[in-house]
């Protein structure tokens, strides 16, 4: 018996509601999943049956829950005139990432779907957003929508580290690869690798050990640094069979190389991979997801090892 997938939908009425549900829609019909439409509107929930209500507060709530009701149903539609078996629901919790994560987590899906928005100071500086909540701790993958259609040949690119730098494991290069690659093929996308290194990480602190000044054959490191960084990518981009046109190593930062490399070539879609964190460290690192989200012109999925 095949398998059914499952997609959560996440819709926010100021985070562009129809075009989240169209890219739901057409990975629903791209990978035969049917979808779980849920909209987040925490705006009745103060006016429920508490005993200090009036009942002119709750006929004002059963209001906005009616129409409510009738929103979600009129987004549903547009998904089923595409063939697509839509579920309806709305989540009036707080915090909306928890009520998120509860809700994925009963439901099981393959992706979690959601709009994303460009992300003020304030926001970034208290790190409360529910994208970002959703980045750290959403089990699933996460599929961030922003505005724009497609190409009629999607360009895709998969986000790598294959010498695990920043902690991070081997096993999520490859669960981004096949990410990507699960939904490359059946839309046609054309599919890249790409891989961003720092030159000469670490030359200024071995420098510092020492007690007197010494000369670094800098040139010499550093072509040794890009030979292992590109050994290690073509490893890894052989075990999937991508040619050399398909897999890129640029230097500098991922923040502002990956922007830069989506732009040039018009990107649809970026995959990469996020780290759960906890305590301090989460506090302190964040996620390279975190960090170029806003500066990214495309669609973002983020996947997790396991």
């Amino acid at each position: 018996m095949s398998h059914q997938g499952k997609i959560l939908v996440v819709v926010e009425l100021d985070n562009m509601p129809g075009a989240v549900v169209r890219r739901a829609a057409w990975l629903a019909n791209l990978l035969g999943c049917d979808l779980d439409l849920v909209l987040c509107d925490s705006s009745a929930s103060v006016l429920g049956d508490g005993f200090f209500v009036s009942n002119e507060a709750r006929e004002i709530g059963q209001k906005i829950r009616q129409a409510q009701d009738e929103m979600v149903d009129d987004l549903a539609e547009e998904a089923r005139k595409e063939g697509v078996t839509v579920a309806t629901d709305v989540l009036v919790e707080r915090p909306i990432a928890d009520a998120i994560i509860e809700r994925a987590e009963e439901y099981g899906p393959d992706f979690v779907v959601k709009g994303t928005h460009y992300h003020s100071v304030a926001e970034r500086a208290i790190m409360v957003d529910t994208d970002w909540q959703l980045i750290r701790a959403c089990p699933y993958p996460l599929w961030l929508v922003k505005a724009g259609d497609f190409q009629e040949k999607p360009f895709f690119i998969a986000a790598v580290d294959p010498t695990h730098e920043h902690d991070k494991p081997a096993a999520l290069d490859h669960a981004i690869i096949k990410a990507a690659r699960s939904i490359a093929e059946p839309a046609g996308a054309d599919l890249h690798l790409l891989h961003t290194y720092e030159r000469l990480v670490g030359i200024g602190s071995e420098a510092n050990k020492t007690f007197k000044a010494i000369r670094l054959p800098i040139d010499e490191i550093d072509q040794r640094m890009q030979k292992e960084h590109r050994d290690a990518l073509d490893a890894l981009a052989g075990q999937y069979g991508f040619d050399d046109k398909h897999v890129h190593q640029l230097p500098g930062k991922t923040r502002e190389v990956l922007p830069m490399f989506a732009r040039a070539d018009n990107a649809d879609l970026v995959v990469m991979g996020a780290l759960a964190r906890w305590g301090i460290k989460r506090m302190v690192l964040g996620s390279t997801a975190e960090r170029v989200l806003d500066h990214l012109p495309c669609d973002v999925l983020i996947v997790r090892a396991d």
